[in-house]
């Protein structure tokens, strides 16, 4: 018994009740900090990495029964809340007094040519009237529709909610520059100068940024700036230098 209790490895390192002590207490904290960093993630951060699967069981339920609502509504609702709260913090949005959310329904794909009585002027190479394509994305139109809706709202950002066969659906944040709780804090009170009113006309919000090709840097954006208007104007302007 004696020889067997030698061959053991336990024999020839044993355990101290210290070194235990100091185990457990290590293990402890491990799992004390995993707990902390779980809560310090908070719910928008679960909220986010459901919505990265939009293929999951859960989210197709609810994308479907929130589009059949949609379907029901008219093409411009103001919301009490956001749908995607995560999102909308993201872009910008504040619960307090001053912020609006607004819904946009916006058909998807193309638009015809507005042709009165089929009369086509111009040569028959460019006279497409079903395959043109919009220089502007949905997104931006839907800040635009609500944007002409409430004029005296300013378009702070919009994101995207939901979609089907047929439309596309987008909240639109919207700031009142007129409000107290805006125009007193300093992070967003400069959507209160006038040089702001109806940015989303003008390409100046994420979405018209995204349209006008901003978001695209490098070599290959040397024809959008300063914006694509002045890059054809200075190709397509006759200058004439005088050497002395």
């Amino acid at each position: 018994s004696s020889a067997s209790a030698l061959e053991s490895p336990a024999a020839f390192h044993p355990v101290s009740p210290s070194l235990r002590r100091r185990r457990l207490l290590q293990l402890r904290a491990h799992k004390n900090q995993q707990l902390a960093c779980s809560i310090a993630m908070g719910a928008y951060k679960y909220i986010e990495e459901i919505y990265r699967k939009k293929q999951s069981d859960v989210l197709r339920f609810l994308l479907r029964v929130r589009c059949w609502e949609y379907r029901q509504m008219p093409s411009i609702v103001r919301r009490t809340q956001p749908a995607r709260p995560d999102k909308a913090r993201r872009m910008g949005y504040k619960a307090k007094q001053g912020y609006v959310i607004y819904r946009v329904r916006v058909r998807r794909g193309g638009r015809k040519k507005p042709v009165s009585k089929g009369i086509v002027y111009g040569k028959p190479a460019s006279q497409g009237i079903t395959g043109l394509k919009a220089a502007r994305n949905l997104r931006n139109i839907a800040e635009e529709r609500v944007g002409r809706k409430c004029g005296a709202l300013r378009v702070l950002n919009s994101y995207w909610v939901n979609q089907d066969s047929t439309y596309k659906y987008f909240e639109v944040i919207m700031v009142d520059p007129m409000h107290k709780c805006i125009r007193t804090d300093p992070r967003i009170n400069w959507i209160c100068n006038p040089v702001h009113k109806h940015r989303e006309l003008r390409g100046l919000t994420s979405a018209g940024k995204s349209y006008r090709g901003l978001r695209v840097k490098g070599n290959s954006s040397n024809k959008n700036r300063g914006s694509r208007r002045a890059t054809w104007k200075k190709n397509n302007s006759l200058s004439l230098k005088r050497y002395r």
